[in-house]
């Protein structure tokens, strides 16, 4: 049987819930909600197991906070021993439109904390990243705010519909390859 980890990037809190960094807790509450899945809190993070098709998708809220992100990502890759081409990392982009959808399977790592933390932690830049943009949409000097901010009515309005095509991204990551992935919804 195939495992994947999908890892959701976020900020441990009730005050950090429904703020824009945390967009990939989110999408995994989305997934989980969906297949009506239930985390529990375990080492490092929350977990839960998704199967489909004879794949296995472990997905991780990790509770390190954000910068520190790294940690929880190796353990539970070592500890499942899942390789690297099987980890998909979820992360907010403030370089892309808001809902904007971007798969790739290698860069840097774009001036986020958290995947910076991951990249040195794996001592490698040769992992899945799927980036939702935020948008950058922030006057001078008040980006944190803007990202630790929450979504906007009209932001909420359309996120149902992103959110669902996020979960969709995640089960064609794990049934269909990363290639396909990129092809079928990178730029929607």
């Amino acid at each position: 049987m195939k495992k994947f980890l999908i890892v959701g990037l976020g900020n441990i809190g009730e005050k950090y819930t429904n703020t824009r960094h945390n967009i990939g807790f989110k999408i995994l509450d989305a997934l989980a909600q969906k297949e009506e899945l239930t985390f529990e809190t375990q080492k490092l993070g929350d977990l839960t197991t998704y199967k489909l098709k004879g794949r296995t998708f472990i997905l991780l809220k990790p509770s390190t906070y954000m910068n520190l992100s790294g940690k929880a990502v190796q353990y539970w890759l070592t500890k499942e021993k899942i390789p690297l081409e099987n980890l998909l990392v979820i992360t907010d982009d403030l370089n892309l439109p808001f809902g904007n959808i971007r798969v790739k399977t290698k860069g840097s790592d774009g001036g986020h904390n958290g995947l910076k933390d991951i990249q040195n932690t794996l001592q490698s830049t040769k992992y899945n990243r799927f980036r939702f943009g935020i948008s950058d949409e922030f006057s001078k000097g008040r980006q944190v705010d803007y990202v630790l901010g929450e979504w906007t009515d009209e932001e909420n309005k359309k996120l149902t519909e992103r959110l669902e095509k996020s979960v969709a991204l995640i089960k064609s990551f794990g049934l269909a390859g990363i290639n396909n992935t990129m092809n079928t919804f990178n730029g929607k």
